[in-house]
């Protein structure tokens, strides 16, 4: 069982002596500051202005690596740039444990091949990139997209459905909102509910709030969900044939934290210890052979290649891509 990793475990990292800085960053970290509309009281800045040069440093280094050809994607400061690596997953992830409830188990159909490369982006089946916010709610976005996916499936409508009745209203299915969650109960929770609103109607506010469900919203229903086994072949053809597929997988890593563009692949990934949901919605080969996985976040488009991952395939399950990997049934 993967272990449960709650977000308020986890404590914030304190920079005990008075930091110092570089004076030939100043400009730089002011611009930072109003690029992202950061502001801080005046104890805070030190510490924050601290980690920022650390984080600057760590990507610089990176990069310099990444010239080198030692690396196979490159870094950039980003929104993220004055938090510790601890403060980042606190805020920005979300995903709880595999749990235990019985779910079909996806099967692979014998006869026919795959393609080489799937988009769904082009296929109309995926809505933009949205951002999370400062709440642990990885799992409803990761959810929201697969459902939504096997939505338009059914419907031929591409219909944006609420992340924020799921973060509110299924904490008796196990879910505990900004504090984390997992795809398998947001999917139980609809099918017992009856429906889920849709975001217009039900629009995400990146907090807990009182539950609000109105029926005369819903736009979607799940019949059941089924996990595909954990291998990555496996996944290849559930998103092949299903569509965009929810799935979990380990983002503990500075790489994962500032990730600009190129091939993620992170030796130091755990294909078990799993702690943010993301929506797996194509695969693909790049033209050196190199294979990959298309990942939408739910980071706001300032991250990634405008909110968007390519992430290591067929190398030994990097970072647990298809450890925990399901879709809802309509």
């Amino acid at each position: 069982m993967i272990p449960i990793l709650f977000l308020a475990t986890l404590c914030l990292g304190v920079v005990s002596a008075a930091p110092t800085h570089d004076p030939s960053l100043d400009a730089e970290w002011h611009e930072w500051k109003t690029q992202h509309g950061k502001t801080y009281v005046m104890d805070e800045e030190g510490q924050k202005r601290a980690v920022w040069e650390n984080n600057r440093k760590m990507i610089e280094l990176h990069n310099e690596d990444y010239t080198k050809g030692k690396h196979g994607f490159h870094l950039e400061m980003n929104a993220f740039g004055d938090l510790t690596n601890t403060e980042f997953r606190q805020l920005m992830t979300g995903f709880q444990s595999m749990g235990t409830t019985e779910m079909n188990v996806f099967q692979e159909p014998r006869l026919g091949d795959v393609p080489k490369s799937v988009d769904w982006r082009k296929h109309g089946y995926v809505t933009p990139v949205k951002d999370q916010g400062s709440c642990g709610a990885c799992w409803a976005f990761s959810a929201v997209g697969s459902l939504v996916g096997q939505m338009f499936w059914k419907t031929g409508k591409l219909v944006p459905l609420s992340e924020q009745n799921l973060v509110d209203c299924s904490w008796s299915h196990g879910n505990i909102g900004c504090h984390g969650g997992l795809m398998q109960n947001a999917f139980q929770y609809v099918m017992d509910n009856g429906g889920l609103d849709t975001s217009e109607s039900y629009p995400y506010e990146s907090r807990n709030t009182t539950c609000r469900y109105n029926p005369e919203n819903s736009a979607a229903n799940v019949t059941g969900f089924v996990k595909i086994p954990a291998n990555e072949y496996s996944l290849m053809k559930a998103v092949a044939i299903v569509g965009p597929i929810s799935a979990a997988i380990d983002t503990k890593h500075h790489s994962f934290q500032f990730y600009r563009g190129g091939m993620y692949y992170e030796p130091e990934c755990s294909s078990s210890n799993l702690d943010h949901a993301v929506l797996v919605v194509g695969y693909g080969e790049e033209s050196d052979g190199r294979k990959y996985w298309l990942v939408k976040n739910s980071w706001g488009t300032y991250w990634g290649m405008n909110g968007y991952i390519k992430m290591a395939r067929d190398r030994n399950n990097n970072c647990g891509i298809a450890t925990y990997a399901m879709y809802p049934t309509v």
